[in-house]
């Protein structure tokens, strides 16, 4: 432990003290909204630069002004308090704008991918019960094919919102944009009665077969998280800026990166999609200090052609979660960022963690009451002792992240109730009580002076869903559809980790059907293109003869996730799927080695 890193870790104590003042969970009743937050910042700074996005610009007053006619537009069109809206639109001023509209008056914005077709496009209106539908015109013609299944009215429920000079004139959607430009700018009033408790967002968890779940989240929470980034994440005032390039229907590109913006002053340069190669140049163009990331992005800019001069640019803080271990430190040194606050917390989650004393490779600490405890990966089941109560780990044993239920630490779930129950642990140890399960593995690890605060890496997903392209996978809801494939007879769906990307890529192991001996695979390769989306889609199929279970006929994943796709532990065909391949490829030596020097392309 060297005399910097205590001094470093001093430095962070008054922040630190500040947050922890700030984070004391306030009355559900308490007056307070990100709108309410915007229209502050109009009145500190109107001045002030709010948002750039492809050429435009908006200052804060002009920002609130426009978020306030959206309000009493959508106020004269019907949406009143504790309504749901969806929003399906992608990153631009006027969806960030219409967000902060909507909590200004109440309403609750359902935020939808903008990928989303079909039947998953229809359940995410539906689930949240939404009163009104608004959508950017790059997202009509998938809405058009759904609308007539959706109990809405057409002509005046839909609500489109002009993408620049994309034509949206259509019969059966009001223009926005258009309506409400006589509308008022002033602040509507039901901004200062929007409470704390009340619902702000859905947020939807990556649904695997297209059901997602949508996630509850209120105005404390959003707030909670927004004001924790701001302050002692980035550390950021009115004076910095935010690059933003992640998906603001996403809970880190909008609480951590609009969020943040939105509680501190701090100004946002906004991208439609992450570029690698755009990168570097709007920083510095843009002069932004700030950057919301996950890992993924964080590896991508890592696999660009290496500049002598990368680090001369204007970031000095970064904050997000999923950023490898083997990625951190080269970032920092290779982009000259002298802060990164990962952290780890899920949408639906009682419990996040921040790495708020700027340590490396963790995830920081929590102010949370949790729990690592005993998880018995091979048969996918939490270990329970003779008086059947959990079992704690040893310090630096990776275990099952349990956060505690409490009055401040709510668990908000899911709007379906029944989903919201099966992410709850009773009677863990003692008799009544409720614990989130996170689904998650985790260790605490030794960063050095930590002022007693105990810090925590992530190790791995555990269960049923593992991480791919920054979606949650669910293993089960793959495999039921793999099982429609009339030549499976079973399957096992896990994840694999492949060697220079973040998470696990998908991995099934299947059977064939009676009297077949072989996989027709450019007919399975259709049909999983049909019925999944891209990230869902296997990556390798191995071929068993037989699926190994348990005495209890639960398939067994623990042997199969250690032998992944070598094909030196095992005899059997493995088929492989390339990035930007149509059709499976059998698997040998050479794509073997070429996956495990990282150059086959993920």
């Amino acid at each position: 432990m060297g005399l910097m890193d205590i001094a470093y870790t001093l430095a962070e104590v008054p922040t630190l003290l500040k947050l922890k003042k700030g984070m004391i969970p306030r009355a559900l009743d308490v007056s307070d909204c990100f709108g309410a937050r915007v229209q502050g910042n109009a009145e500190r700074y109107p001045d002030r630069l709010a948002v750039i996005f492809e050429g435009k610009s908006v200052t804060w007053s002009e920002f609130n002004a426009l978020a306030n006619q959206y309000a009493h537009y959508m106020k004269q069109q019907g949406a009143a308090r504790g309504d749901t809206v969806s929003v399906i639109m992608e990153n631009r001023i006027e969806f960030l704008a219409l967000l902060v509209g909507l909590n200004k008056i109440g309403v609750t914005a359902g935020l939808i991918n903008t990928n989303l077709t079909g039947k998953p496009l229809t359940h995410c209106i539906k689930v949240t019960n939404s009163t009104k539908c608004v959508f950017g015109s790059e997202i009509a013609a998938a809405l058009n094919e759904v609308k007539s299944e959706l109990d809405l009215e057409e002509g005046e429920d839909y609500f489109i919102m002009p993408d620049g000079e994309q034509e949206s004139a259509i019969n059966w959607a009001k223009n926005l944009a258009e309506g409400a430009v006589e509308a008022s700018t002033v602040n509507p009033p039901e901004t200062m009665d929007t409470q704390l408790g009340e619902i702000a967002l859905y947020i939807f968890t990556s649904g695997t077969t297209g059901l997602p779940k949508a996630a509850v989240l209120s105005n404390r929470r959003f707030l909670m998280s927004a004001d924790m980034s701001a302050m002692a994440g980035y550390k950021c005032t009115e004076k910095d800026r935010l690059y933003i390039c992640l998906p603001l229907y996403h809970g880190t590109g909008l609480m951590i990166g609009a969020g943040a913006a939105f509680t501190s002053g701090a100004s946002m340069f906004v991208r439609r999609k992450f570029s690698a190669s755009n990168f570097l140049t709007e920083v510095r163009d843009n002069s932004c200090t700030c950057l919301v990331y996950i890992g993924e992005l964080c590896r991508y800019l890592t696999n660009t052609e290496v500049r002598p001069d990368d680090h001369k640019n204007p970031l000095r803080a970064m904050m997000g979660n999923g950023m490898r271990p083997d990625v951190w430190k080269g970032f920092k040194r290779r982009f000259g960022i002298k802060r990164v606050a990962e952290f780890y917390g899920a949408s639906e989650g009682n419990v996040a963690f921040a790495n708020l004393m700027n340590k490396d490779c963790t995830v920081g600490m929590t102010s949370a009451e949790v729990a690592l405890v005993e998880y018995d990966v091979d048969n996918d089941e939490i270990v329970r002792d003779a008086q059947d109560q959990c079992v704690r780990v040893a310090q630096g044993e990776p275990g099952l992240l349990l956060g505690k239920i409490t009055e401040d630490t709510v668990f908000e779930g899911y709007t379906d109730k029944q989903a919201t129950e099966k992410k709850i642990i009773r009677d863990v140890f003692e008799t009544g009580d409720a614990w989130f399960n996170s689904g998650d593995l985790m260790s605490t690890v030794d960063v050095g002076f930590s002022l007693g605060y105990p810090h925590y890496q992530f190790v791995d997903r555990v269960g049923d869903t593992f991480r791919w392209k920054s979606e949650n996978v669910s293993t089960n809801e793959v495999g039921e559809i793999l099982n429609g494939f009339d030549q499976i007879k079973f399957c096992n769906v896990y994840g694999v980790e492949i060697p220079g990307t973040d998470g696990r890529a998908g991995m099934a192991a299947i059977t064939l059907a009676d009297g077949l001996q072989s996989l027709d695979v450019e007919a399975f390769a259709l049909f999983v293109r049909a019925q999944l989306p891209a990230y869902a889609i296997p990556v390798f199929v191995r071929i068993q003869q037989e699926i190994d279970v348990t005495g209890t006929f639960k398939m067994v994943k623990g042997d199969l996730r250690k032998q992944g796709y070598n094909l030196n532990l095992f005899t059997d065909p493995v088929y492989l799927l390339l990035p930007g391949q149509a059709h499976y490829q059998l698997l040998d030596e050479s794509s073997l080695q070429s996956i495990e020097a990282a150059q086959a392309g993920f």
